[in-house]
């Protein structure tokens, strides 16, 4: 329950994490300080935060965690048959590609590989995985901003790809093999939402080429993007995958990179079934 309320960040979080009620968690936090002899959480106007004491027990409950979820795997990965329930967190791109996954998935393991999908930004995946809400998330990140993984998590690359720029066919930039960014400091941009790390990373890439880019709009999904490049409403940066007919992409002359990986946590690829959508992920 230290632990729950370590990564939840609430009592009632926790509580509901771990399908008990608010009482019954502050009843074993206050049974635990007793044992421990020592504060383990302080009231934080009408919260419960961790004490330095909280934060060092928080921390040894997650070595111990890690350790059981091994020696799951290791006991998984001595059997035969490949089934169970797999949750997976991936963003909107990539969440494209999961039907492929799953045609893959059935054809060879039948209804035994349960496959659940939430479509979610790294942003949320990563906390998500941690609280062991779902067992794969798959992220990006951009070689101008690396991503750190949460403890115990380990990363599996799926693919590398570039960074373009979208333009409309008939943008005479189009004749050039790779574009300057800086030639498009006066253009309006399509820009995802604020709060996106695909945000920052036009802003970055721009503000390296010396402008700040004008928004005309915002949006999430690259393939709305690259429509609205189409119909002339203004320029993106937008990975490979989001290629579509009716708009050209052409690669940075100041190079971005992204890479896609599959995050689970530590030794969870030991499992059978999340080993089988790992290898399903790379072959897509």
């Amino acid at each position: 329950m230290l632990h729950a309320l370590s990564v939840h960040g609430t009592v009632t979080a926790a509580a509901e994490a771990l399908h008990v009620t608010s009482p019954a968690v502050s009843q074993q936090l206050a049974a635990l300080e007793r044992e421990a002899g020592v504060a383990l959480v302080e009231r934080e106007g009408r919260r419960l935060t961790l004490t330095r004491a909280g934060h060092v027990l928080a921390a040894h409950t997650q070595l111990v965690l890690d350790q059981l979820a091994a020696a799951e795997a290791d006991l998984a990965s001595l059997r035969t048959s490949v089934s169970g329930v797999v949750r997976i967190g991936a963003f909107v791109s990539v969440a494209a590609l999961l039907p492929r996954v799953i045609q893959v998935l059935r054809s060879a393991h039948g209804s035994d590989v349960d496959l659940f999908v939430h479509e979610m930004e790294p942003e949320a995946s990563l906390p998500a995985l941690r609280r062991g809400d779902i067992d794969i998330a798959v992220i990006h990140s951009y070689n101008i901003m690396p991503r750190s993984l949460p403890e115990s998590c380990e990363s599996h690359e799926l693919f590398v790809e570039p960074v373009n720029v979208a333009l409309p066919l008939s943008d005479p930039l189009v004749q050039q093999d790779s574009v300057d960014l800086s030639l498009l400091a006066d253009r309006p941009w399509i820009m995802p939402r604020t709060d996106a790390s695909c945000h920052e990373l036009t802003q970055r890439a721009c503000g390296a080429a010396g402008f700040v880019p004008r928004a005309q709009a915002y949006c999430d999904d690259f393939g709305v993007m690259c429509g609205l490049v189409e119909a002339g409403l203004g320029v993106a940066l937008v990975p490979s995958v989001a290629r579509r007919p009716g708009v050209a992409l052409r690669p940075l002359k100041q190079q971005v990179f992204r890479t896609v990986s599959a995050v689970v946590r530590h030794r969870a690829d030991g499992q059978p079934a999340v080993r089988a959508v790992l290898e399903q992920l790379r072959q897509v």
